[in-house]
């Protein structure tokens, strides 16, 4: 029911934040793009890597962006993005509704700045087909997340 694990944080934290629930699959970017009629940008996707030091953690950016190795490796060291068969033990929440609230256990959350150049955001909601609409500023209160650069901007369209 990780749903409910994402509502039960949201309680616990005072928030009245609407969970959005489609009849469509919303597991990918594109997907979850087009369900909730925004930009594939705006979708605020959440990736685990276990580092070199055994940690696992959490990083959302944003939806069109790619994870720089380089950049990737001087912010966090060397890591590797966990298999998807341990995410869902791990995190709580399924892959492709993998978010930053109510997780199994506590992790650091690393939020990429590739997410400040919107002004609101869609994570997933722990479900293939959830979601919720929250500000960056409200995102990274609520997930205490760290600021960090790893990511390349997303390619020019032309």
């Amino acid at each position: 029911m990780s749903v409910a694990s994402v509502k039960a944080h949201f309680e616990a934290l005072n928030l009245n934040i609407p969970i959005l629930e489609t009849a469509e699959n919303t597991a990918t970017v594109a997907l979850a793009a087009a369900a909730h009629g925004v930009e594939p940008g705006r979708i605020a996707k959440t990736l685990a890597f276990e580092l070199h030091d055994r940690r696992v953690v959490l990083l959302v950016a944003r939806g069109d962006a790619r994870i720089d190795n380089a950049k990737f490796k001087t912010a966090l060291g060397k890591g590797k993005m966990l298999n998807p068969d341990v995410v869902a033990d791990i995190t709580g929440h399924p892959v492709g509704g993998v978010c930053p609230f109510g997780l199994a256990q506590a992790m650091p959350i690393y939020l990429d700045e590739s997410l400040q150049a919107f002004d609101e955001v869609l994570p997933a909601a722990g479900s293939v087909n959830s979601a919720v609409r929250v500000s960056v500023s409200l995102l990274a209160r609520i997930t205490q997340g760290q600021w960090v650069d790893v990511c390349r901007p997303p390619a020019d369209p032309g």
